[in-house]
């Protein structure tokens, strides 16, 4: 007998949705960074356990949107708390409800979807103060159930599942048994390029790259050979992106490549280029193009 279910990770910004989905498939399919907002397209994760498959959601951080690219990640997360088996609300332990914490809810409550409140990163606070945030949590809504847990060790992970188990229906899986996301390679080696633009560069300049993969393709050694355009939004960025004599857009390459390589199991010849496309998040011609669409 197999089962599936369908499960949203929502949540602010930076609260561990990607950590988390990661944990879970056990590999690295979404990317991380310390900065918010690094996830901008709903990430499809597919986890299995004991013949059920968990087909896992990872969205954008809830937050209050600045540009048309916010816009189109707040509504990402909006559409992706319906129609599901089950939505994962994940908070930080802090005994507070934020405006993005009330926005969840109350979009909870309208679509009427069965939730369950995970409660991340226990690993930093004491257990008293756990037990606040769970008070809180408590009286605000009426969570399925509240799972402590930390994504970055692991902690909580196994009784959470057996808790998604609950939600999961008899039935064919949704994806083949031997796939971990849906994202074709080249998207993923995209991804890989803007982590490391989000790790290696400081403020607002990496908010404003996008990265297209031109050319990705498998000579007869096995070496795949990728070319990446890293877009920027002003003259003044691409020179912090390229660095002096070149030295910023070598350690990006040299941290991507080293990434693609570990997951595309075969050595990587990367070359990238930086260009300029003034104010792309606002234009929605410019989202369509990298990808950033409602269809």
């Amino acid at each position: 007998m197999t089962k599936a279910a369908m499960i949203t990770i929502c949540g602010r910004p930076n609260v561990g949705k990607s950590t988390l989905t990661n944990a879970l498939v056990g590999e690295k399919v979404a990317i991380v960074s310390p900065k918010p907002q690094t996830t901008r397209n709903r990430i499809t994760a597919i986890v299995e356990r004991g013949g059920t498959q968990f087909v896992l959601l990872d969205t954008p951080g809830f937050h209050k949107p600045r540009t048309r690219l916010g816009d189109y990640m707040v509504n990402v997360v909006r559409e992706s708390v319906a129609d599901v088996d089950c939505v994962l609300m994940l908070v930080e332990p802090v005994a507070s409800i934020g405006p993005q914490e009330e926005a969840l809810i109350a979009r909870l409550r309208e679509t009427a979807c069965p939730a369950i409140l995970v409660i991340n990163k226990i690993d930093t606070v004491e257990k008293g103060k756990l037990l606040e945030v769970i008070a809180l949590y408590s009286a605000a809504c009426d969570f399925d159930a509240i799972i402590p847990i930390s994504a970055r060790t692991g902690d909580g992970l196994d009784e959470l599942l057996r808790e998604l188990d609950k939600y999961a229906v008899e039935g064919p899986h949704f994806f083949p048994d031997d796939m971990i996301t849906d994202q074709p390679e080249r998207q993923i080696c995209a991804e890989l390029v803007r982590e490391k633009l989000l790790r290696c560069l400081d403020k607002e300049i990496p908010h404003g790259t996008a990265v297209e993969i031109t050319r990705f393709a498998e000579r007869e050694d096995g070496v795949v050979e990728i070319d990446a355009t890293i877009f920027c939004e002003k003259d003044s960025h691409k020179g912090i992106i390229i660095g002096k004599r070149g030295a910023m857009l070598k350690k990006v390459g040299e941290l991507a490549r080293a990434d693609m390589e570990e997951f595309l199991g075969a050595k990587v010849f990367l070359q990238t280029w930086v260009k300029v496309r003034e104010n792309w998040r606002d234009s929605l011609t410019q989202l369509r193009n990298f990808g950033y669409n409602d269809n």
